[in-house]
């Protein structure tokens, strides 16, 4: 079995974060809820445990508490700002609300040698705090290890039971050291190798598909966007010629997009590859349509029927393979005034019909996003696919505002190219998080070659972010901005002016519908 950490999820927004960090220190981590039974995390034989923060006080009536047998498991626990908290309530502390709130940067002051956590850190570090309560009285057998400018109970630990506590957030980029904090508690504490590698997941992988799916055959519905390129190489390379994978060209596609996907799974990879054109059908469906909610019902509902049809036409299959990652599959904790439960994370346009009679294979279930991207470079798939940015699943009709037609699809598409190629020769492409053009329906007038125009106005999206629930905007180079107006200006005809979207998320979204 797999040596893994188990993080009980108390309803931090960081929850998936310290997740993440854990797994970059080549260690396995699993999310669970909070009240899970000790008997189940038992099952698991983990190497050690972590309480995350949460936005509840543990005084409070309807407060989350973990089941008390946690403490009896005798593996190493690290409490984090609500998780410390939790542990002197449990153990016969005291948390009281503070006479001042700690929110954002704070310095840390290790003022205990010898405490495992900090080996190899400085004494003095910057850390990032979000906490309204705090510790006033530690447990019995617990010791003080370093003051905060709010608390003298800023880290505790119990160093024969192996029981540490944090009042701030190591698993957040404003706390520079805190992955080494983090990699301490793993490695030298729990005793955690680096086992966790793609290559390692992939043979992993490979056997757990084998077993499950046996002989029988599988349908995979291909987009051409990472999680379903990286499950459709990983089935591949398990199971060959059952995987049979399905692309939808629903007319709303970028530029050359369907050329690329038959080339890549078709013909290098030579996966049995059905290709659906389907465009006349999304555009005819989608006439006359401006409203942006109704289109995405639309395009999802169209979606359904034309894989649907396609399923039947591909032959038996016994199993339907999905692209879901981890984030997808983690269930939201249910606690009033949780942030996480809070942000929408990702553009749908639906499910599948539950009455489609398929067994599910999800290979990247347990993975995040920057692990897909490893395990994609890990089977061989090309960088332009792998590292490509997020494209929403109604396409380019949320980009194209108003009603969509084949004419205004073909203006953005060309402007849309020249803002990924000038992106990518600019070096900027694979730094951002997306890259985009919108077409408003917005005419304005203009000069070109001395005559009056009266054409569309396109806007350009740039945004920096690391899991597209919040996001900023991105300072590109003058020179850069000037070319990409110039060129879209002179090569695509029906354009006359280009503007720069410069709002944040919030208040704006990423994409514009």
């Amino acid at each position: 079995m797999t040596e893994q950490i188990v993080i009980l999820d108390f309803g931090s927004q960081y929850t998936q974060v310290i997740a993440r960090r854990i797994r970059e220190c080549s260690v396995y981590s699993t999310i669970l809820r909070y009240d899970t039974p000790s008997k189940d995390i038992a099952a698991l034989k983990p190497r050690g445990i972590i309480l995350s923060g949460g936005p509840s006080s543990v005084y409070a009536k309807d407060a989350p508490l973990p089941d008390r047998g946690i403490f009896s498991l005798g593996v190493p626990i690290l409490g984090v700002c609500y998780g410390v908290q939790l542990l002197a309530h449990f153990m016969g502390g005291k948390v009281e609300k503070g006479q001042k709130r700690e929110y954002g940067r704070g310095t840390l002051r290790v003022s205990r040698g010898a405490c495992a956590l900090f080996t190899g850190l400085p004494r003095r570090l910057e850390v990032w705090n979000s906490h309204g309560d705090k510790l006033t009285r530690i447990p019995k057998g617990f010791g003080a290890v370093a003051v905060s400018d709010n608390s003298e109970l800023a880290v505790i630990e119990h160093r024969a039971k192996r029981i540490f506590g944090l009042q701030f957030h190591p698993e957040v980029a404003h706390t520079p050291r805190g992955r080494e904090l983090i990699a301490n508690f793993v490695h030298r504490i729990c005793r955690c190798g680096k086992h966790w590698t793609m290559r390692h997941y992939v043979e992993q992988a490979i056997a757990e598909i084998r077993a499950r799916v046996g002989s029988e055959r599988v349908i995979l519905g291909l987009s051409g966007g990472v999680d379903s390129s990286v499950a459709a190489a990983l089935l591949h390379k398990a199971i060959g010629d059952q995987l049979t994978c399905i692309f939808v060209n629903n007319g709303l596609l970028r530029a050359n997009e369907a050329e690329v996907v038959q080339q890549v799974f078709g013909r290098n990879f030579k996966m049995a590859l059905q290709y659906e054109e389907a465009s006349e059908l999304f555009l005819r469906k989608l006439r006359g349509v401006t409203d942006p909610e109704r289109k995405r019902k639309i395009i999802g509902k169209t979606f359904i029927d034309v894989f649907q049809s396609a399923t039947r036409r591909a032959g038996a299959a016994r199993f339907l393979a999905q692209g879901t990652l981890y984030p997808d599959v983690i269930e939201s904790v249910p606690i009033a005034g949780n942030p996480a439960a809070l942000i929408k994370s990702h553009h749908n346009v639906g499910g599948l019909p539950k009455n489609m009679k398929f067994q599910l294979v999800e290979p990247l279930k347990c993975l995040f996003k920057d692990e897909v991207r490893q395990l994609g470079l890990e089977l061989g798939l090309p960088k332009e696919i792998v590292f490509r940015q997020p494209f929403p699943g109604p396409g380019l009709a949320v980009r194209c505002l108003g009603e969509v037609t084949p004419e205004k699809l073909q203006v953005l598409r060309r402007a849309d190219a020249i803002v990924v190629e000038e992106m990518k020769l600019a070096g900027l492409y694979y730094k951002t998080w997306q890259t985009f053009a919108v077409l408003l329906p917005v005419r304005s007038v203009g000069v070109q070659g001395d005559e009056r125009t009266y054409d569309w106005t396109l806007a350009i999206r740039a945004v920096e972010s690391q899991d597209g629930m919040t996001a900023d905007w991105v300072r590109l180079p003058y020179e850069l901005l000037e070319k990409i107006s110039l060129r879209i200006t002179n090569e695509v005809r029906g354009l006359n002016r280009v503007v720069l979207d410069l709002t944040s998320k919030p208040p704006g979204t990423i994409e514009w519908e």
